[in-house]
């Protein structure tokens, strides 16, 4: 997929700073080291569009980044990660209200993404995450990522265990690896879809 155009927009550390919806959105959202950053930056063949870090948690706040591909605008959004990151209590809440407030009353949102580790199995944060999601008829997909990560045939393994596993509440599952590149078309595929 060519990427014509990809740059950052801004930034919002409360839903009162939210940028108009005046484009459709797709959300990335999951652990904080499960590979958004990365991911994003795969996406649109950019090295150093979403800042990738080796410390869990530090994207806390909401990120856009305005995407021309496939002659259409659109902006994806990462949002906070969660789970990994040593934060305070007060923290992680502020980040949860700041997420559950985008994602409940976001006009513009068309999809969200949630990254799942290969090799790490679906906790119930993700199920309910999920659950969550489809309660507010906001469309899912689950990227797995780091399929690099582990061998050809105990990878496909894992991708079968962990599509058992989302069986339900993720309305489509793709296994990416923003390292090689692998199920990025597809996944552009699947957001092409809902736009």
């Amino acid at each position: 997929m060519k990427v014509r155009r990809a740059e950052y927009v801004t930034a919002a550390a409360k839903v009162g700073q939210l940028p108009p919806p005046d484009l459709p959105e797709v959300a990335f959202l999951g652990r904080s080291n499960v590979g958004k950053s990365s991911l994003l930056n795969r996406l649109v063949n950019r090295k150093q569009l979403a800042r990738t870090s080796g410390t869990p948690g530090k994207t806390r706040l909401i990120h856009f980044f305005h995407v021309e591909v496939g002659g259409r605008e659109l902006q994806l959004v990462d949002l906070p990660g969660y789970g990994w990151a040593r934060v305070s209590r007060s923290e992680r809440a502020s980040w949860q209200k700041l997420v559950e407030g985008y994602l409940e009353d976001r006009s513009s949102l068309r999809l969200a993404v949630l990254l799942q580790d290969l090799r790490r199995d679906v906790s119930d944060d993700e199920t309910l995450l999920l659950e969550w999601l489809a309660e507010r008829e906001v469309p899912s997909v689950v990227a797995l990522t780091k399929v690099d990560k582990l061998k050809p045939m105990r990878r496909a393994k894992r991708v079968r265990e962990l599509k058992l596993q989302l069986a339900g509440p993720a309305e489509r599952v793709v296994a990416t690896s923003a390292e090689r590149g692998e199920g990025i078309d597809a996944l552009w595929r699947t957001i092409f879809d809902k736009l």
